[in-house]
């Protein structure tokens, strides 16, 4: 016992002297520096003297020599621990809600506001698409999005995640209005972005498309023209429906597994949760509650459901990727995440 009341005090110390330096470094703030010296000096009392707390021990009736007294100290310890988590995980949900926040906040004002102020007048179909390093084939996939829809105006917008590959200068050659992120975060938080400046720019409804040239922008009539007819609020479009190009085995599982799986958590038939081709109506959009900023693709669709949306799938054509880098993880890193997503979006 002795030998680990020295151990204790000797940790005690160091972890003293290891929040000191850290704070005059300041790399943490005076507060947590009282706080480790606190317990540090309540450890080294203990240590040296675990007599001085019998009063404490004696308060509850725990006997020396029985063992009563250290599981005392132990769940003291546990309590402590566990109050510091909760501190530390409060800290960092808040860092990261305010980190989220700023890069929103400044992708918005980074958009092409001056440009998007020529716009005719009239309804609109805006048409966001998250892009990360896809120089090579944005251009593309915004030339081939048609103009006008049943006398909507299609505008198509991208938001750049901060890419290295002048992907904001060939959307913008392209005919697209752009935001660059300051910052690489994620396709989740770009499509938040380019939510939020789509319902500023009066939208009617907002479809998401990937930049990669997998989505076929000749269907987006076929896409919104369940809202168009009144009949959905949020339009999902469906490989399994329609054609695709399969990937990869894993790949084409994944799809029919997620979907199986948010179909029983949800209620409703779903064949292609992991699609990123959609349409909103843009009173829905707004209800919506989004918050990942990765493997996003799924959230959407479940957060209109959980609204009670009426959500529909049409078929649509799925192609490989035609030029570039795939920016998704290995297939079962990909599968974890993407399943964490599912359920942290259901349990809202």
């Amino acid at each position: 016992m002795l030998a680990l009341r020295i151990a204790g005090a000797l940790v005690a110390v160091a972890m003293s002297a290891l929040a000191l330096a850290r704070y005059r470094r300041r790399q943490i703030s005076r507060l947590n520096l009282l706080i480790t010296w606190v317990i540090a000096l309540a450890v080294v009392v203990l240590a040296a003297d675990p007599n001085l707390f019998n009063p404490v021990f004696e308060i509850f009736n725990f006997r020396p020599g029985s063992g009563q007294r250290l599981t005392a100290v132990l769940l003291v310890a546990v309590v402590v621990l566990f109050l510091l988590i909760l501190r530390l995980e409060s800290q960092a949900d808040t860092n990261e809600r305010s980190i989220r926040l700023l890069v929103e906040s400044l992708g918005q004002a980074a958009f092409d506001w001056d440009r998007a102020a020529e716009l005719p007048p009239g309804k609109r179909i805006v048409v966001v698409s998250p892009a990360y390093n896809e120089a090579e084939n944005v251009g593309a996939v915004i030339e081939a999005m048609p103009r006008e829809i049943d006398g909507y105006h299609v505008v198509p917008i991208v938001i750049d995640d901060h890419s290295e590959d002048g992907t904001a200068e060939a959307a913008r050659a392209a005919g697209a209005l752009v935001a660059r992120l300051p910052i690489r975060r994620g396709g989740g938080l770009a499509l938040r972005v380019g939510y939020d400046i789509a319902l500023k720019l009066g939208a009617d409804i907002v479809v998401s498309i990937d930049a990669d040239g997998q989505h076929q922008p000749e269907e987006l009539p076929s896409l919104v023209r369940p809202i168009l007819e009144g009949r959905a609020d949020h339009v999902n479009g469906s490989r399994m429906l329609g054609a695709f190009e399969r990937e990869s085995l894993i790949r084409h599982v994944g799809v029919h597994f997620f979907s199986w799986l948010v179909t029983l958590l949800t209620g409703q038939r779903v064949t292609d949760i992991s699609s990123g081709y959609r349409a909103t109506r843009a009173e829905t959009l707004r209800r919506l509650i989004l918050e990942q900023d990765q493997f996003w693709t799924s959230e959407v669709t479940i957060e209109a459901l959980r609204q009670r949306a009426r959500v529909v799938e049409v078929p649509v054509t799925f192609l490989t990727r035609r030029g570039g880098e795939s920016k998704k993880p290995k297939s079962l890193r990909y599968g974890w995440n993407f399943s964490k997503a599912i359920v942290k979006t259901w349990l809202r």
